[in-house]
């Protein structure tokens, strides 16, 4: 519960995006993982580059997502895929699922973000407001405030319990890109106990060779 403050801090932070009265967009080029995601997905709009990605890692190990904007942005069956797996896709995916406005070109996406921008900023902008009210009311009355607020505690828990405290344990002998490689590789995560002795195990001997869990 000593994280819930601070990263209730990041939530809000992120979600001044969603309740700006202006439409916001995200333009994405490259990677918007983890956090990066958070802000991306906080966004009203999402135009990404074909080759660029998203995800959320962390979920294999180490991490909820705070604003549980998965769900909403994604659905119910693409999301419980992107957080049980923690795999990252393409921009092109994203369009393809739903999740992105659309995909472009590296080369075009500046163009067509902006094409999108000019267009909405033709309308008055009452109406924009009014507009993204509703919608976000429509969010917050399908429970995104409470989900938050489930998400934040248990994205504290992931880094304290016996599994994301191996994983820091893990980047500390081995150093982090091994901890990385590992959690994003598919091996399994040691759990409960299994991980209790992982963490005894490199705190007697300074390391833990990483073919221990294949």
């Amino acid at each position: 519960m000593q994280d819930y403050p601070v990263m209730r801090g990041f939530t809000e932070d992120f979600m001044t995006l969603w309740h700006s009265r202006k439409p916001t967009i995200a333009k994405v080029h490259g990677a918007a993982v983890a956090g990066g995601s958070d802000i991306a997905l906080c966004c009203d709009l999402l135009v990404m580059a074909d080759d660029a990605r998203i995800g959320y890692m962390p979920t294999r190990v180490w991490g909820c997502p705070t604003t549980a904007m998965w769900a909403y942005r994604l659905g119910p069956v693409r999301a419980r895929q992107m957080m049980f797996t923690g795999d990252v896709i393409s921009g092109r995916t994203a369009a393809d699922w739903g999740l992105a406005n659309s995909a472009h070109p590296a080369e075009a996406l500046e163009a067509e973000v902006l094409r999108l921008a000019l267009r909405i900023a033709g309308v008055p902008t009452g109406m924009l407001a009014m507009h993204k009210l509703v919608l976000n009311q429509v969010m917050q009355l399908q429970g995104l405030d409470q989900a938050q607020t489930l998400s934040t505690v248990f994205d504290g828990i992931t880094r304290h319990n016996p599994e994301g405290l191996w994983f820091r344990r893990l980047a500390q002998a081995e150093g982090f890109k091994a901890a990385v490689e590992w959690r994003d590789s598919g091996r399994p995560i040691p759990q409960g106990d299994e991980a209790r002795a992982a963490i005894a195990a490199m705190e007697a001997g300074g390391s833990l060779p990483l073919e221990s869990f294949k």
